[in-house]
């Protein structure tokens, strides 16, 4: 029997093998034709705008599909095998079928000698071709037959021994696939989970069959009692415009159709429904009849490969066919294609000359295509589609070229809700499940408001608060009808509650039980969702708000009572800026301070993770290239900050612009931020929100940072003050003000499960959207809650100042009361800080209930007059109502679990008599007042979700030990804000050992190091060793990354040479006009285009292609240095400890560096034969193109250009070891050098 799970892991470690063979043999010269034929498809595909990504991501795409299809076809031929459809085994077979494969691929080699393992697959497909039922899977549109030479004779052997495996402690195969049931399901999840990389790109996702069924209910059946399964004699007929008549039969389609969910219920539906028409038919006929009616398209040529082999096991079951040898050549309309590229669009787009794609890949079919994707020509239509945002450039604008409501950042539901209704024949019925963003962000406003009151959209249904395995993004189902809308209502079943707890069946979980019992009962309300027939016109207007239990109704309620809207009393709302790569812009600051970029151009920088509880917290800084006007700087090259910045310029000149073209055509600066809005930072006050977050977050900011557009800013016209910015901030951070905006934004979810479902269990960690346009219309009340919202400001404020990294700068800067240890002053402090904290949440509830008496839900005061006691999280009076419904078994909720708190049982008897009386009647007033219990819930109640003190502690401590120790190398005083050199190191590689010995001669870290060990007699060695290698990276490529990151660094080096080729011919329109390489810029511009063309974007690099989880948190996917030291291994010091030199030394002081260390070794530690030279050279050859580019003018102590002397010095002490300069660079740490395996080379 088929172990899935087994399967599925083993198949997982198997495929990154055969993508590496493919990889490797992709470049190889031993089959040229492989690399050829890969770049004549790319160039054809690029110029046909099927993709605008680089040759090696394209590559990578195509390897996993090959890869894939090698795995699936081995599998599918495995399954035929176990269950004995075929005769004779040729893989593998579990007892006695095992020894009849390996005798036959013996058989094989003694008639072919020559050939290889690839050449014994391809015979086996070969002759599974042969057959009529499976043609199809192992024929000319299996991906592994355009290049069959691609995969080596060793993988394919592999590939055998795979699946040949034998567990040694029963005797028999690890991966058996009898199944007497014939069930696929196994197949679904190698589809969805085979590859992580597929699953990225295609959005893999299998739909659970009790939402495949929920669908088939409401369209596929309708359609049948409406249209019928077929006229009278069917047959299939073109009219004499081309179309496929859809009369002559029932036609479904599922255009994203995946591992085939819907295709095969639908085809079990159809089968049943013949079988009851025409009970005497044969079943080889109602077979076919049902397989005539059920269409499908995919994008993933293996999700096609799966769904036909599915559909063939299913009918050959259902006709109790048991061998290939007797099974008809069922007909298929089955194609792998891009459903919203292939055919016409349908719609308008129909009339705006739309024309047929000028290139197809292998694996697609243009005819059936064009045939399968016919508008209107169906009459059901069903579909999950992928979405996902398409991130490929070409694709990206092809769809908004053929579908009008694609729009700004527009996610793949959209065109597809376009195209599955364009699908569907005159009245037809479509139904899909699809990702809800569109219902409330920006890209869904066309889509609701040009496209939905054109069609005649009948469902609504939320099932965000569902559990469906696979589904962490929040979904709705939408049913819709090929027609004008018909009636003035939509059936709208609306969310309250997610699912309580992960429930043991998801088709019976509670949420999901409540849709389906109730969406045929409007008027209904349950726990979980109430259903209503609700004003068609609604759904016309962007956005959507489909909250249940009441929760419209209060929405507009907060509307009506309101005097304005925000949007009145504002100049601006929206992003002030964005970098367009933060990559390569940001970092922490001491990195920027590393590298000499100016005060002026450093920056913190806000990202909205960072705007929480009325304060910004300490982030990374940027380097901000503006003027003191806010204007873009000029370049400079010689500046630190124009070679900082230089290495990405090719990677920040490809970033796409709004309209489509990248930076570096749109002719911009390519040094400064893609989006930067001056305007927003000429006046200091501004207040900032975290964009994405659980709860709403406005803090007032003074001025001095920059903001990334995940925390926009709103701008009140010059003339505020902060009196007026603090009136509406406090409207804004309060719970009515929460509510409201979850009733408008966007629920984007939280954590998925191990089965990939969204969890709904707590509501209060959802994250929102809560973006400008939204947020314009919150409405705004006269009279605000200013004095709360100024003393709240103020205790932010002095939290910050109470933290743990503000006392150690304070220690550092003024000392310590004497007799006072650290250790005390952090005792004291973090009391404090705990009373403020418990402040300003006792003074968040004044204001929250103040804002309910301001907005008009309640008449009563129930404000304190005085000042609050400090409360602890837990003691508010919605928590402790929480508390006492879940000791009655009433509530369950992992409100206080999350925070590491627990509610009071009732208000504290420390309290003043009139707060705890207080306390009892706002309890009260939740109890029976609808409209205040719907807001005083956990998703609307401020988290105070504080990072514990205790682990700020910890991160504070540690930064100082880090800054301490790099003091010790910082020789011009760029690490602190008085400039003063701290160095009391020459600038030299220096080991980690004697690191350790300027520690323990100094006290500060002598103190710090034991509150941080929490020893006193800690182990300074170690410690620093500890610190500084998790702060380090090699400077050799080889020694931090991987086979793939090593590649990647090839690209880069690449770009790099062709920049300097520019910069070469640039320099030359900067000469003398009579100097004879004088170039006018446009010359230059020429010759550039002539010699350079158009430099390549290289890829990004990510986790898997660093050696160590250090390398790649200190480069990112920009390999940008932000490590303190740069590190040697390999070349360790006399005392054996780790080599490193500090991460401010230029490339010239680090050569410098370099060249004395490779002397002493050389001439005082190890000698001429010593291990460490020839990587100390290959150090030295890694930085020559540096030298070159910006240390080879006369250097004016050396008196020579240092690029060529350090060129001159590798040519001598190369020879002086017997290597070349190639082999001194080709250089691999001795641990790595291993024999490389054989391989069988005949035939490749």
């Amino acid at each position: 029997m088929i172990d899935r799970k087994t399967l599925l892991e083993d198949v997982q470690t198997l495929l990154p093998k055969i993508e590496a063979d493919l990889l490797e043999r992709s470049d190889s010269s031993e089959v040229p034709e492989v690399g050829r034929t890969l770049r004549e498809e790319y160039r054809a595909a690029q110029a046909a705008a099927r993709t605008a990504q680089s040759f090696e991501e394209w590559r990578s795409d195509q390897i996993t599909q090959v890869a894939a299809a090698w795995v699936l076809s081995c599998v599918f031929a495995r399954f035929l095998e176990d269950n004995e459809l075929v005769a004779t085994p040729k893989i593998a077979g579990p007892g006695e079928r095992l020894r009849r494969a390996r005798d036959e691929h013996e058989l094989y080699f003694r008639a072919h000698p020559t050939l290889t393992d690839r050449d014994y697959l391809l015979a086996v497909f070969d002759e599974l071709a042969e057959y009529a039922a499976t043609a199809d899977v192992f024929g000319p549109h299996n991906p592994i037959r355009d290049l069959p030479n691609w995969l080596s004779g060793d993988a394919a052997g592999e590939l055998i021994g795979f699946f040949q495996k034998v567990d040694p402690d029963t005797g028999h195969l690890v991966h058996d696939f009898t199944d007497p049931s014939w069930d696929t399901r196994f197949l679904g999840d190698l589809y969805q989970d085979l590859s992580e990389a597929a699953r990225k790109k295609y959005a893999l996702l299998q739909t659970p069959v009790f939402v495949e069924e929920f669908i088939l209910d409401r369209t596929l059946d309708p359609a049948i009692a409406e249209f019928g399964l077929a006229r009278p004699g069917y047959e299939t007929r073109l009219e004499p415009d081309g179309r496929l008549h859809a009369g002559d039969r029932f036609r479904m389609i599922d255009p994203a159709c995946g591992s085939s969910h819907f295709l095969l219920g639908s085809f079990a539906r159809l089968l049943d429904r013949w079988r009851k028409k025409e009970p005497g038919a044969k079943s080889l006929v109602l077979a076919q009849r049902a397989l005539d009616s059920v269409h499908g398209v995919d994008l993933n040529p293996y999700a096609i490969a799966i769904a036909r082999f599915r559909l063939l096991l299913a009918a050959l079951k259902e006709c109790a066919v048991r061998r290939l040898k007797d099974a008809p050549g069922f007909t298929m309309h089955l194609a792998c294609g891009d459903s919203l590229l292939h055919g016409a669009p349908g719609g308008d787009q129909e009339t705006m000359g739309w024309s047929s794609l000028d290139h197809v890949y292998q694996p697609e079919d243009d005819e059936a295509l064009r045939q399968l994707l016919r508008p209107r020509s169906y009459h059901a239509v069903v579909a999950n589609p992928p979405y996902i945002t398409p991130k490929d450039r070409a694709l990206n604008q092809a769809y908004r070229d053929r579908y009008r409501t694609c729009h700004m950042k527009y996610s793949l539901a959209v065109p597809f809700l376009e195209r599955i209704v364009s699908l569907a024949v005159e009245g037809g019925f479509t139904g899909q499940i699809t990702a809800n963003s569109f219902m409330k962000r920006e890209f869904g406003k066309k889509l609701i408001e040009e496209f939905f009151p054109r069609v005649d959209l009948t469902h609504v249904i939320d099932t965000s608060g569902a559990y469906i395995p696979g589904h962490g993004t929040p979904t709705v189902i939408l049913f819709a009808r090929n027609r004008k809308p018909v009636g003035s209502t939509i059936r709208t079943v609306m969310g309250i509650r997610g699912e309580p707890s992960t429930p043991d069946d998801p088709a019976r979980g509670l949420v999901w039980s409540a849709i389906v019992d109730q969406v045929d009962e409007p008027g209904s309300q349950s726990e979980f969702v109430s259903v209503g027939d609700s004003t068609r016109e609604l759904f016309h207007k962007h956005p959507w708000s489909i909250g249940g239990g009441g929760a419209a109704e209060l929405k507009e309620q907060l509307e009506e009572n309101a005097q304005q809207i925000l949007n009145e009393l504002v100049t601006s709302i929206g992003f002030a800026s964005f970098t367009g790569q933060d990559e390569a812009f940001v970092a922490p600051e001491a990195s920027l301070r590393r590298s000499r970029l100016p005060a002026d151009y450093r920056k913190q920088f806000v990202v909205g993770d960072t705007v929480r509880d009325w304060s910004v917290e300490e982030s990374d800084f940027a380097f901000v290239p503006y003027d003191a006007r806010f204007d873009a700087i000029e370049m400079e090259p010689e500046k630190p900050w124009a070679r900082w910045i230089w290495p990405m310029r090719t990677a920040i000149g490809a970033v796409i612009s709004f309209g489509g073209r990248t930076r570096l055509e749109c002719g911009d600066k390519w040094w400064t931020w893609y989006r930067w809005v001056p305007e927003k930072y000429r006046t200091p006050l501004s207040i900032v929100f975290g964009e994405v977050a659980t709860h709403n977050h406005f803090v007032l900011d003074r001025g001095g940072k920059v903001f990334k557009q995940t925390a926009p800013v709103i701008k009140l016209p010059p003339g505020a003050t902060e009196e007026d910015h603090l009136s509406l901030l406090g409207l804004l951070n309060s719970s009515t003000a929460c509510f409201w905006l979850k009733q408008v934004c966007h629920n984007k979810g939280s954590t998925v499960d191990q089965h990939g479902a969204r969890q709904r269990t707590a509501p209060f960690e959802d994250f929102y959207a809560f973006n400008a346009t939204k947020l314009a219309a919150f409405p705004v009340m006269e009279d605000r809650p200013t004095g709360f919202a100024h003393r709240l400001d103020n205790l932010a404020e002095s939290l910050q100042s109470h933290a743990p990294s503000s006392l150690l700068r304070h220690w550092e800067v003024r000392g310590i009361m004497p007799g006072d240890s650290i250790k005390d002053s952090f005792q004291v402090c973090e009391r404090e800080w705990t009373t403020i904290r418990e402040r300003m949440i006792a003074l968040q509830e004044e204001l929250d209930w103040a804002c309910y008496r301001l907005y008009g839900l309640i008449d009563e005061d129930l404000t304190y007059p005085g000042e609050p006691p400090p409360l602890r999280f837990g003691g508010r009076a919605f928590e402790i109502a929480m508390g006492a419904r879940m000791a009655s078994g009433e509530l369950q909720t992992t409100w206080f679990e999350r925070h590491n708190a627990t509610p009071l049982p009732g208000p504290h008897p420390e309290w003043p008599r009139d707060y705890q009386d207080l306390v009892r009647r706002r309890m009260e007033v939740i109890k029976t007042d609808r409209n205040i219990a719907l807001i005083e819930q956990p998703e609307y109640k401020r988290r105070w979700n504080t990072e514990p003190w205790a682990a700020q502690l910890t991160r504070a401590l540690r930064s100082w030990l880090l800054d301490r120790l790099e003091s010790y190398a910082d020789f011009d005083g760029r690490m602190n804000d008085e400039g003063t050199p701290t160095a009391k190191l020459p600038i030299a590689l220096v080991s980690v050992g004697r690191l350790a010995d300027l520690a323990r001669q100094d006290e500060a870290f002598h103190e710090v190091g034991a509150l941080y060990r929490d020893d006193p007699a800690f182990d300074v060695s170690r410690l620093v060793a500890e610190l500084v290698e998790s702060e380090s990276v090699p400077l050799l490529p080889v020694l931090r990354y991987k086979p793939s990151g090593l590649r990647k660094r090839a690209e880069w080096e690449k770009t790099w040479e062709l920049q300097r080729q520019e910069d070469a011919i640039d320099a030359r329109s900067k000469l003398p006009k009579d100097h004879p390489d004088y170039l006018t810029e446009l010359d230059a511009a020429e010759l550039k285009k002539k010699q350079v063309g158009t430099i390549p974007v290289p890829p990004k690099y990510t986790n898997a292609d660093f050696l160590k989880g250090d390398y790649w948190r200190l480069r990112g996917k920009l390999d940008v240095p932000k490590e303190r030291w740069v590190s040697f291994p390999h070349c360790e010091g006399e005392d054996g400890t780790l080599m490193v030199a500090w991460a401010g030394y230029d490339h010239l002081q680090l050569a410098l560096a370099i060249s004395a260390h490779y002397v002493d070794v050389q001439e005082l530690l190890g000698g001429r034969e010593d291990p460490r030279l020839v990587p100390l050279l290959a150090c030295l050859v890694e930085l020559l193109p540096w030298l070159k580019q910006w240390h080879n003018d006369i250097d004016p102590e050396f008196g020579v250009p240092m690029g060529d002397y350090f060129e001159g010095f590798l040519q001598e002490e190369s020879r002086n070891l017997g290597l070349t300069l190639d082999e001194i660079k080709a250089w691999q740490p001795p641990q790595w050098q291993r024999a490389v395996r054989g391989r069988r080379r005949a035939n490749g």
